[in-house]
């Protein structure tokens, strides 16, 4: 009954193949790596870089943009190594329960289920607020009682429930409509490039990186860790604040961790998901950073919207008609978003019921469109209550400090899997091992540490909760526990090691 004990790779594998919960395998290179766009192109390229700019680094945002690139870079071939060679549902959540152990598994599969409930909410949000602001640019006013930052709000309500849909009723069906969104969202940021560039003015580049200054002083709670640890103060601009600005924009990558959890689902995983996570990723980067060079030429970074900042910036120099097709984009891009991020947790949770540390019934995929449909109607339930219900601005830092997390154990988890078993076949291995898997795992320590300690303290009460419900239940009805993982799995490895 140890909590360290772990489920071997075979018995992972075997389990994929049980009839009541078998996911079709239906996933390209190309449906992966548009899976991986539409996550990740999403709420922090819309949002997120017109704050960055002006309170953090300028025009240097594009630095800032590099940097977060490169912490997620180290933890998307952490990823690539595991899904490539651990080709299961789950993601981080199975990788750990093949290395670090049960507990650990327990840990990160609660994790994922807060940064990717929580991320869906946040983003639906958003997409409310664009939707209303699009409806205005046209002439349609939508009631402020039912709208964003109101006690109720339906647009977000109604996204969440059609998505919900549409998710039950199959994987491919879903990634037909991805790929047409996909294909919309990336034509607006690409229109952004294009059309921006010639409205850019090169002096609002001068100075790239500007002179460092001291930043706005966080109080109470809302102190970053890292200040109370070591009794800095915080800076603006400079090197100082082009760091500053990535722990910001590294809202803006998160996603391509979520590419990991469909493995199940590709026709070739070994190939194919190493492609989807680092090719997402390397596109993604790209178009970040022509983005924000463009804004910030159009706009002095001190001029630059926080809320809306490649809508604005046409406004600015009179393009309102331009603003209008930009606002367009924003829906359709959150829309996708959304949606992944809600197959993300229902892949998870459908891993985790697999192996009965939640009740094993609400796993069971349906005959007809091979999807865990129970498992996606609670999840897009939560989600749409939470989305409707919670107060616009209140989830973010959870869902980065969530993702962190995670990322730092895929990351410890690694090096392990290599010297526990060499045997296995990896058709991607992470250079430099295991100094690279480290460097992941400290880089998004420091970002972790950098946020507030009231995010810390929900962390903490969230990870309480599910300390709990492992302890009262999951802990005696795993399939560890119970010794059924070895049924009808004949001449491979003991199925459990207890450490």
């Amino acid at each position: 009954m140890s909590i360290f004990r772990t489920k071997s790779i075979e018995a992972s594998m075997a389990s994929s193949q049980e009839a009541e919960h078998q996911l079709k395998k239906s996933l390209s290179a190309l449906d992966l790596t548009v899976f991986g766009i539409g996550v990740i192109i999403g709420a922090g390229i819309f949002t997120l870089t017109g704050r960055a700019a002006r309170d953090y680094a300028g025009p240097s945002i594009a630095l800032s943009f590099i940097v977060g690139a490169i912490v997620c870079g180290l933890a998307a071939m952490c990823y690539a190594e595991f899904a490539s060679t651990v080709p299961i549902s789950g993601s981080a959540y199975t990788f750990s329960y093949a290395t670090l152990g049960e507990i650990i598994a327990w840990i990160i599969g609660w994790d994922l289920l807060l940064e990717l409930m929580l991320g869906a909410s946040v983003v639906a949000q958003g997409w409310s607020q664009y939707l209303v602001t699009l409806l205005k640019q046209l002439g349609i006013v939508w009631p402020d009682s039912v709208g964003p930052g109101s006690h109720f709000d339906l647009p977000a309500f109604l996204l969440v429930v059609a998505l919900t849909l549409l998710v039950a009723k199959g994987i491919k069906e879903s990634m037909r409509v991805n790929l047409v969104l996909v294909g919309v969202k990336l034509f607006i940021v690409l229109f952004v490039i294009i059309a921006g560039i010639s409205y850019v003015n090169t002096a609002n580049w001068s100075p790239f990186i500007p002179p460092s200054q001291p930043g706005a002083t966080s109080e109470g709670l809302a102190t970053p860790l890292i200040q109370v640890l070591t009794g800095s103060t915080p800076a603006s601009f400079g090197v100082l604040g082009i760091m500053a600005g990535a722990a910001v924009v590294f809202f803006a990558y998160i996603g391509f961790d979520v590419v990991a959890t469909t493995a199940e689902e590709a026709k070739n995983p070994q190939r194919d998901l190493p492609r989807g996570i680092i090719g997402s990723l390397i596109i993604c980067t790209i178009l970040y950073v022509a983005t924000t060079l463009v804004i910030t030429g159009m706009v002095n970074y001190k001029d630059v919207d926080p809320k809306a900042a490649l809508a604005t910036a046409f406004t600015t120099v009179g393009q309102d008609g331009f603003a209008t097709l930009v606002s367009a984009g924003a829906v359709a891009g959150l829309t996708t978003v959304v949606m992944t991020l809600m197959i993300g947790a229902t892949r998870v949770t459908f891993a985790m019921s697999r192996d009965n540390l939640i009740p094993e019934k609400l796993g069971r995929t349906n005959p007809k469109t091979g999807t865990p449909v129970r498992l996606t109607l609670i999840i897009g339930s939560v989600v749409a209550l939470i989305a409707s219900l919670t107060p616009i601005g209140k989830l973010e830092e959870m869902v980065n400090i969530g993702t962190l997390t995670a990322f730092m154990l895929v990351s410890i988890a690694i090096p392990i899997l290599r010297k526990r078993r060499p045997d296995l076949k990896r058709s991607f291995k992470v250079p430099g091992n295991p100094i690279v898997p480290w460097l992941s795992a400290l880089a998004c320590f420091y970002l972790v540490l950098n946020l507030s300690i009231e995010t810390w303290i929900r962390f903490v009460v969230w990870m309480a909760i599910g300390f709990i419900i492992y302890f009262t239940y999951s802990r005696h009805h795993s399939k560890l526990a119970t010794g059924e993982p070895e049924a009808g799995i004949e001449g491979t490895p003991q199925m459990i090691r207890d450490r």
